[in-house]
């Protein structure tokens, strides 16, 4: 967790290697995702090269290029996961100091965003 002036782009080689393993599947579990998508924040050829050093394909919208890459359909899902969470006043405002307190209601926020969805989902 970081500052909010911070900038996102500082976080993204830190993101990708805290992804844990994903299991599931037989074999040897994944240990990164196959893709990362980024807006025109992440275009620069040093975090393209840091990406694909870690075996994930970056597929980040180059500047100056026209809107509708295509990328936004897939993106929009974090941007709805945000507004989910900003239900919550006490996440839409951070009121806590220690960051394991906000980490614990953001936990419990997902937790209750799953929990409705499957309740609508299955009719009970």
């Amino acid at each position: 967790m970081t500052g909010g002036n911070r900038n996102d782009v500082t976080q993204l080689i830190p993101l990708l290697q805290a992804v844990p393993p994903v299991r599931g599947k037989r074999g040897r579990p994944r240990r990164r995702p196959d893709v990362v998508l980024g807006d025109r924040g992440y275009d620069r050829d040093k975090y393209r090269r840091l990406v694909r050093d870690l075996g994930v394909r970056p597929l980040i919208a180059r500047r100056g290029t026209e809107h509708g890459s295509g990328l936004g359909t897939q993106r929009w899902v974090v941007g709805r996961a945000f507004a989910h969470l900003h239900w919550f006043r006490r996440l839409r405002i951070r009121w806590e100091i220690r960051d394991d307190i906000h980490e614990a209601f953001l936990t419990l926020g997902c937790a209750l965003i799953c929990w409705r969805r499957l309740r609508t989902a299955t009719g009970l």
